[in-house]
């Protein structure tokens, strides 16, 4: 896709989409469809923890903005496995069920207040899977597992719906100055990238670069996640209190020097993991490159 295709208001599926949702409010005097409506609550912030001055919570309030490098590897699994992982409300692609990316994304993250300036916060790296599937008659990106390391892109995307889990991301990073500690961002480059999470190595991949692209090969579908939150309530624990699919709305996004050619993908089983579950068949393109985009809004699916 074109980067002028991409709209200001694009749907970035591993991606682009524009689609207006519900903003989240601060807590606030709201009636609920568990009872009455809720006390005005005197502490304040966004996520958890809420507290006097507002400060405290995890993430703060959106408008997000991210930078990031990305290397990426297409794969499919068999169909089978691909559809098993999908929630109900989204069903397989007929012409590409099986077919995903792996993603591992070095990441820079701001709100509005310079956030970027305290790196130990805003800089986190990031994998996930994105299987293609549709929802109703729209093809989309699914997310059956995500990876950071780092609290706060954690909650982050709890909010939205991602079901990350805490890992350890790594990719080969690319410098400015020549050097044999750092690949050519361009033809010959390799890269390479891993994931771990609790001492196991769960993904690797190399890509070797080729040529130039216009846009990332992810980038094509809007992202469809699941946003779950559980009860605790006793003879209730089958009854969550959210559960709701939401697509994934991007601002203004971005792409730059991206570079496509062979891609090597692995995943490694482990204890209480999935993510082997979903067998390489085989790969297709790999490829590396950066993107940018800010977060305000999603959509809720009926």
């Amino acid at each position: 896709m074109e980067q002028n295709q991409l709209g200001r208001r694009s749907l970035i599926a591993g991606g682009l989409a524009g689609i207006a949702a519900t903003a989240v409010a601060s807590p606030a005097s709201a009636a609920t469809s568990d009872g009455p409506a809720q006390v005005q609550e005197r502490l304040r912030g966004y996520t958890l923890p809420l507290s006097p001055r507002g400060v405290a919570n995890v993430v703060s309030a959106p408008p997000w903005h991210y930078a990031g490098d990305v290397v990426g590897v297409e794969f499919w699994t068999s169909a089978d496995a691909a559809a098993a992982s999908l929630p109900t409300g989204l069903t397989p692609d007929p012409s590409s069920s099986g077919h995903g990316y792996a993603l591992f994304i070095d990441w820079q993250f701001t709100g509005e207040h310079d956030e970027h300036l305290d790196p130990v916060r805003s800089l986190y790296s990031e994998f996930l899977v994105l299987l293609d599937a549709y929802w109703k008659d729209t093809p989309v990106a699914w997310c059956p597992y995500i990876y950071v390391d780092n609290d706060a892109a954690l909650a982050r995307g709890w909010v939205q719906g991602f079901p990350k889990k805490l890992g350890s991301v790594h990719q080969t990073r690319a410098f400015p100055v020549p050097g044999k500690a750092a690949p050519i961002v361009g033809p010959g480059g390799t890269f390479a990238a891993s994931l771990s999470a609790a001492g196991r190595r769960l993904a690797e991949a190399q890509v070797t670069l080729q040529q130039t692209s216009n846009t990332l090969p992810a980038l094509g579908r809007p992202i469809v996640n699941l946003r779950h939150f559980p009860r605790l309530t006793a003879g209730r624990h089958d009854d969550p209190a959210v559960h709701e699919l939401t697509m994934s709305i991007l601002d203004d996004p971005k792409v730059a020097g991206t570079w496509t050619g062979s891609g090597r993908l692995s995943f490694l089983p482990a204890p209480g993991e999935e993510l082997a579950d979903l067998k390489i068949v085989r790969t297709g393109i790999g490829f590396r490159g950066s993107l940018s985009y800010s977060v305000t809004d999603l959509r809720i699916l009926d």
